[in-house]
């Protein structure tokens, strides 16, 4: 869905990325218009180098494009959104420097935007990275609705820049703002996290998990990847994408049960792809192996893939969607071969053999406990 923010500086057009007609969601929300509505009422001097963390599809950067932004995001969807909708704006080709999470931080920061991220973790990777370019005359703001900011994460941005306070909340949105500490006594960076996995996990027992923050359980196995290891198809499979491959221990636990494998590790979050090369290579796996940042499998070659395993999530931020799901699954019908298989792991409730049975015609139940299922789908042709 198209649609229209009013900002101080006029009115801009935005689109989440892939853009869908049938998506009701929109590109912004009341918290990105609340921190351009501070900015404009304070005169923040917006001259220097700005920096803006988190901004989910583009709305900050592209209301202040005049200001030669910043960008840094962990997502490929929302920095080829902010693309488009700068193009859609006028802005001119490099106004808006496009960052990873993964990057080299800016040197110095005069004016540092935070878009509060779900995950906690992320956040405090991010700030630890750019702390060193924060001084004490940076202007420090945060944003995010009222249920994304909690206590804790007030505590994060005063342990690591200093004095924090927030705002009155505005529909159902609120600011934080941080004095940086010109002298502070800063943490050490916890992130990536390694541990090893228990016994019971086939090829990936005793094995090493790297996690960047902010992928899915990244100082544990979660429980559903856990379930889809003690189930795993056969050695032979070929060409094999570990789609939305998080930490990356499905697509190791492949290759390293059948070093032919071909392993193609696939996700939006360029954490998480980082932390899936990081858990391969601690893990010494023989074979050929790949490690892309992108929206599932649209990079992927049609009726190249052998089989396809998929854990799919059924959030975006905060809403509730099965969008990602569905785009996973009509990717894994158009790049897979003939005979070729779709492996998804999921929670009962979410009824993704529906979904299945209606994209490849055919969807068996492999394993299945009180919560989740492991199911597969052939594509017959």
């Amino acid at each position: 869905m198209s649609d229209r923010m009013t900002t101080p500086w006029g009115e801009i057009e935005l689109s989440r990325f892939p853009e869908d007609p049938r998506d009701r969601l929109r590109a912004w929300d009341a918290s990105d218009a609340y921190l351009l509505r501070h900015l404009a009422e304070e005169g923040v001097p917006l001259t220097g180098s700005v920096v803006v963390l988190g901004d989910r599809w583009g709305a900050l950067v592209t209301a202040l494009a005049r200001h030669r932004p910043t960008q840094i995001t962990d997502s490929f969807l929302s920095q080829e959104a902010t693309r488009a909708n700068l193009a859609r704006a006028g802005v001119e080709p490099g106004a808006v420097r496009l960052l990873t999470t993964q990057d080299p931080p800016p040197e110095r920061v005069d004016v540092l935007l935070v878009r509060v991220p779900k995950s906690l973790a992320l956040l405090e990777d991010q700030l630890l990275r750019l702390a060193p370019a924060v001084h004490a005359d940076t202007v420090v703001v945060g944003t995010g609705m009222v249920k994304e900011i909690h206590t804790s994460t007030l505590q994060l941005f005063e342990r690591i820049l200093g004095p924090t306070r927030t705002s009155l909340a505005r529909q159902k949105a609120r600011l934080i703002f941080c004095a940086p500490d010109p002298a502070p006594a800063r943490p050490a960076n916890p992130w990536p996290y390694s541990y090893a996995l228990p016994d019971g996990l086939g090829a990936v027992s005793g094995r090493t998990v790297v996690n960047h923050a902010g992928v899915f359980c990244a100082d544990r196995l979660d429980i559903g990847t856990r379930f889809l290891l003690r189930h795993l198809p056969g050695p032979g499979a070929g060409r094999v994408v570990d789609l939305g491959c998080g930490n990356g221990v499905v697509g190791t636990a492949v290759a390293l049960a059948d070093p032919t494998a071909e392993v193609l590790f696939v996700d939006e979050s360029f954490q998480a792809v980082a932390s899936a090369e990081a858990t391969y290579k601690a893990n010494g796996v023989p074979g050929h192996a790949e490690f892309r940042v992108g929206d599932g499998l649209a990079g992927v070659a049609p009726g190249s893939v052998d089989l396809v395993l998929n854990n799919p999530p059924f959030h975006s931020h905060q809403a509730t969607s099965d969008a990602t799901a569905w785009r996973m699954f009509t990717g894994a019908l158009r790049s897979l071969r003939p005979g070729g298989e779709l492996w998804v792991i999921g929670n009962r409730h979410l009824g993704y053999h529906v979904k299945l049975r209606r994209l490849f015609g055919n969807c068996e139940l492999v394993a299945s406990d009180p919560k989740f299922v492991v199911l597969r789908a052939v594509r017959r042709g």
